[in-house]
């Protein structure tokens, strides 16, 4: 009986699919928790420490704690590989990469995209196999996809189909281990199974290229998956290539999108923009020496629309920026004090 194409692209992925285990020493978590009991009341030096006895298959092989895990897929022969940012988020935690013939590489974060979810990693090794990028923005709706990953972070090479359910979606996804927010746009829908751990690995077509990194899964659904276009991927790698660095148009400013509710609540002079203003006490709304600073933008600003695009929460200040380069020239409408005033800013680079 003939086989199955989807069994050929499987076994010419599957060889550049890798596993990533993230961990932390002991002290790293008892320090964590530190910080956290004084929350729930338990005095200052009694909390208790991590439990000595930790089983064998929760330490790797330096006698650190892992704590969680994903997936990612090599692009280069020489140790670059794709995954998901909210898989590498933690700077202070390690990043071990278990390659598809059960090798062990230290992994170095060359970059991590906050804005559409990707990061870039390194291992120091030659003559990989790898996976070929091919072209997001040609998929339609229906077309079989494979998607591929350590699922739940304990069965390797998992391997599941489906198709293209839908493009260009949104959804707002928690992401990290410190239950962060984060907007995701333009993705990919597939029916294809993705499960936890599955994050970071690739979404391939049926000519054996990845289109997708799949990134979510929607709890308490079936069949409803997403990815981030690998196009978007590209324009970070070419980045890292061209830079060593991610390079990303900015305003320099932090800012809350505006509503009705938060009119009526709050008494603010609009129903729709971004009102300028930080998060934190110790934060900062503009950034000293940023495009928005440069511009003459002040604190408590709302900034209504940018070069004639109204901000809402479904048009946000962010989703009008990224689409533009660094060095663009953008107008931007500002309430201020109950005046409107128009200002030209030039975007700089994010931080």
């Amino acid at each position: 009986m003939e086989k199955s194409p989807i069994v050929k692209i499987v076994k010419k992925v599957i060889p550049a699919v890798v596993s990533i285990v993230i961990s932390k020493t002991q002290h790293q978590l008892e320090e964590e928790i530190r910080r956290f009991l004084p929350f729930f009341g338990v005095p200052f030096g009694l909390e208790p420490p991590i439990r000595e006895e930790i089983p064998p298959e929760m330490l790797d092989e330096r006698g650190r704690i892992k704590i969680g895990g994903g997936s990612g897929f090599i692009i280069s022969n020489d140790g670059l590989i794709l995954t998901n940012r909210h898989v590498v988020v933690d700077p202070k935690a390690e990043y071990t990469v278990i390659t598809n013939d059960g090798k062990k590489y230290s992994a170095k974060v060359l970059a991590r995209d906050s804005i559409n979810d990707v990061a870039i990693l390194t291992i120091n090794a030659k003559k990989l196999p790898t996976v070929e990028l091919g072209n997001s923005s040609a998929l339609e709706l229906g077309e079989t996809v494979i998607a591929i990953g350590t699922a739940l972070g304990l069965f390797q090479n998992t391997v599941s189909t489906g198709v293209v359910s839908g493009l260009s979606r949104f959804i707002t996804a928690e992401t990290g281990l410190g239950g962060e927010i984060e907007r995701l746009r333009g993705l990919i829908q597939t029916d294809a199974a993705i499960n936890p751990g599955n994050s970071g690995g690739p979404l391939v077509n049926m000519g054996g290229k990845a289109v997708g990194i799949n990134t979510a899964v929607v709890f308490g659904a079936q069949n409803i998956g997403f990815a981030i276009p690998i196009n978007t991927a590209k324009k970070d790698l070419a980045d890292i290539k061209k830079y060593g660095h991610l390079r990303q148009p900015s305003l320099g400013l932090r800012y809350l999108i505006l509503n009705k509710s938060l009119q009526r609540k709050f008494n603010l002079p609009s129903d729709y923009g971004a009102l300028i203003v930080r998060e934190r006490p110790d934060d900062v709304a503009i950034l000293a020496g940023g495009a928005a600073d440069k511009a003459g933008l002040k604190e408590y600003d709302v900034v209504l629309d940018c070069d004639g695009k109204k901000i809402t929460s479904d048009n946000t200040l962010q989703d009008i920026i990224q689409n533009k380069n660094i060095g663009d020239a953008v107008k931007l409408k500002i309430l201020r004090k109950g005046k409107e005033i128009n200002l030209k800013a030039t975007l700089g680079e994010r931080q």
